[in-house]
């Protein structure tokens, strides 16, 4: 009978290392979140060290609608209404400029001047 219990317990043991097995087999190391901080800003760190002009070739494409507040004097801020569809901007100061967010994926966008912004078909806010 002992012989017949260390038996079960070596099973129960095969099938927990069974089932571990099957978790450490879909955990890729190079998934985890500590792994991804080396294996991509590292190498940006290195490229951005040995060819500093690069950075800036980077910073060109970016469009300058993209970039929000912080991006010089752009602070117009295109908004689409969600009611009507209207194309309105706010400019700093308005009664709902702070309110306002910008959502570049339903195509909203800043301005870096009220003539930009009348010339890409949108209107002045009204408050």
């Amino acid at each position: 009978m002992r012989g017949m219990d260390k038996l079960h317990i070596g099973a129960d043991q095969a099938d927990r290392w069974r089932k571990g097995l099957r978790k450490r087999r879909h955990r890729s190391w190079w998934l985890r979140p500590r792994h991804l901080f080396a294996l991509v800003m590292v190498p940006m760190a290195v490229g951005v060290t040995l060819y500093p002009a690069a950075l800036d070739k980077v910073a060109a494409l970016v469009p300058a609608g993209l970039l929000g507040e912080g991006s010089g004097n752009c602070n117009i801020k295109g908004n689409i209404s969600i009611d009507t569809g209207e194309r309105i901007y706010h400019v700093p100061g308005q009664e709902h400029y702070s309110e306002t967010k910008i959502s570049p994926q339903y195509g909203e966008r800043w301005f870096c001047s009220e003539a930009e912004a009348r010339a890409a078909g949108w209107r002045n806010a009204r408050r």
